[in-house]
């Protein structure tokens, strides 16, 4: 009949693979695309059993029958007379090889009879494949996001301080247990062959490595050992449960195996901290049992770490020596202060902790004739060896004209003003300059001008206050207003045992809090140390202050008690210098 024939025309045409089974599970009807998919034509199918004949388990092995999901749908479909389907199972094909097949099961009904089955499948291998490729592809993204957020959150450690010790034992613990069991980390002292074991963190025993830390014995010359071969060359090395095993060379082997010893240990990488081409230290990494051997992947990303880790010691050397270098030059360009009995004077200079600059703070204390004592503080703009060029230039000129112009220190400063204006580079500063005044024994006062700059601080036995009045600009301020600027000067007592201190903005100016609380702070301070010897109070105010956003400059007098260097006939105070 015409629909018959139809009906076999889609049968045998469909796209799919189709079996027909009695209730048995024997195979009563197969279609080509059957016969294309797995191998095997129809009149090798016909009468054979579905399950021994076709399907598997994914290793190719015979599987039970209570096993296969196929075989255990079918006979639910015939009893239950509902579909079911899966995409999970293999049929073996005729050639041997395994097909993955995307299957569906429905019962076969014949005049309202239950006469068998229909599995209806596909080839689902190219899917399946797709499939594995990208969950394969999605584990290596993870994998590649995983490593890179490692190398993101180390980077940041590195740069986050330049105390090269806790940057290297906070490394060491990021890496475990991302990336190992355990760490250590050796590193050669500045400028030295002397090694010494600064960072070690472990997973789990934090015991075993005590005593691992410290110095080291020296590199030996030659030597076959895997860490000689990382300190004197630039490549990581990936040791084996075979290297592991051989005998040690030298001391500094027998250390560095020691670290096996204690912490375990079958698959290890070795990498050099360098940076330009010169090694500062190694890093290595070991996994214990349990943990997989460290693939290429790996061993290149902890090179990449080791890197990094080398730039940063290498920088955190160059700025120490070039903090040394700025501040020994620094310090070359201040002035020693004189011995003024009966007064007392101190002066500290305290660099930025955060750069190796020099800068344009500076102090001076010097004696004009007549036995007049001046004191200055000041402060140049910038942060560079200009700025420090241009501090001494000032400082020279104003003990030029303090000496020379015998006025008080408004007119000085004018003087200074224009000289500075019309003979120098400098860009603007400020400046507190003072005459202490008075008699032997007392009583004493400060004539002063200030140029912008912070007001002095004055503790006596009533309390401490700022020597606060409307500060005249800073030096070089007039060319740029277009104008001749006239400045004035203050008065104030300077009662006996009192403390006068200047200073530069660096000891009261913080980002982080305004400067009306690094004025209180510093009151609070200073009053608190009132009662140490000037020498004492200085250090002791620094410690607890602990500057480190800017450069700063002290100077203290300490005024002696009521009547002290009072004698009949005395002589004018005697002046020495340091």
């Amino acid at each position: 009949m015409p629909e018959l024939v139809l009906l076999r025309a889609v049968f045998d045409h469909l796209g799919t693979g189709v079996y027909a089974t009695d209730t048995s599970g024997r195979i009563t009807a197969a279609n080509a695309r059957a016969g294309q998919i797995t191998g095997r034509p129809a009149e090798q199918a016909l009468g054979q059993d579905l399950h021994d004949l076709l399907c598997r388990a994914e290793d190719g092995t015979v599987l039970p029958a209570e096993q296969c999901r196929i075989h255990t749908a079918t006979r639910a479909v015939l009893a239950s007379g509902r579909p079911a389907e899966g995409s999970e199972e293999f049929f073996l094909r005729d050639d041997g090889t395994l097909v993955p097949v995307l299957w569906a099961a429905t019962a076969l009904h014949v005049e309202g009879q239950t006469a068998g089955a229909v599995l209806v499948f596909r080839d689902f291998s190219t899917r399946r494949a797709a499939q594995q490729e990208t969950a394969a592809y999605l584990a290596a993204l993870e994998e590649l996001t995983a490593r890179l957020s490692l190398i993101a959150e180390i980077s940041e450690v590195l740069v986050s301080t330049l105390e090269t010790g806790e940057v290297l034992r906070r490394t060491s613990r990021l890496l475990v247990p991302g990336l190992a069991d355990w760490a250590a980390v050796d590193l050669f002292r500045a400028d030295t062959e002397e090694l010494e074991r600064v960072a070690i963190h472990t997973r789990d025993d934090a015991d075993a490595a005590a005593g691992l830390e410290g110095p080291l014995p020296p590199l030996p010359e030659p030597s076959g050992s895997h860490l000689v071969r990382v300190l004197r060359g630039i490549q990581p090395v990936l040791l084996d449960p075979d290297i592991l095993a051989r005998e040690t060379d030298s001391p500094l082997a027998t250390t560095h195996q020691d670290l096996f010893d204690q912490l375990g240990g079958h698959s290890a990488v070795v990498v050099p901290l360098y940076s330009r081409g010169k090694v500062f230290g190694s890093l290595t990494v070991g996994r214990t049992a349990g943990s997989p051997p460290y693939t290429d992947a790996e061993v290149t990303v902890l090179a990449d770490i080791g890197r990094r880790a080398g730039l940063v010691v290498d920088n955190a050397q160059l700025f120490a020596q070039q903090r040394h270098v700025a501040e020994a030059m620094q310090r070359q360009l201040l002035t020693p202060l004189p011995h003024v009995d009966p007064l007392g004077i101190a002066a500290r200079y305290r660099p930025a902790q955060a750069v190796a600059e020099v800068g344009g703070d500076w102090y001076d204390a010097f004696v004009l004739p007549g036995g007049v004592t001046a004191l200055v503080i000041g402060d140049v703009v910038g942060h560079d060896l200009p700025a420090a060029a241009h501090m001494a230039e000032l400082r020279n000129m104003l003990r030029a004209l303090a000496w020379d112009r015998r006025g008080p220190p408004s007119l000085i400063m004018e003087h200074l003003d224009d000289a500075m204006t019309h003979t120098s580079g400098a860009p603007i500063a400020t400046a507190f300059l003072a005459h202490v005044e008075g008699s032997e024994g007392g009583p004493w006062r400060l004539r002063w001008t200030n140029a912008g700059h912070p007001p002095p601080l004055l503790i006596t036995e009533d309390g401490a206050h700022y020597l606060q009045d409307d500060p005249d600009p800073p030096l070089g301020m007039g060319d740029t207003l277009g104008m001749e600027l006239h400045r004035h000067d203050g008065t104030d007592p300077l009662p006996p045992g009192s403390t006068l201190l200047l200073y530069t903005d660096g000891l009261v100016e913080d980002r982080a809090r305004p400067i009306d609380i690094g004025m209180a702070r510093l009151r609070l301070q200073a009053t608190a140390l009132a009662h140490r010897g000037v020498e004492d109070f200085c250090d002791e105010l620094l410690e607890r202050i602990d500057p480190d956003g800017d450069d700063v400059a002290l100077l203290a007098l300490r005024m002696p008690p009521a009547g002290v260097g009072a004698a009949h006939g005395a002589a004018p105070p005697r002046v020495q210098h340091a």
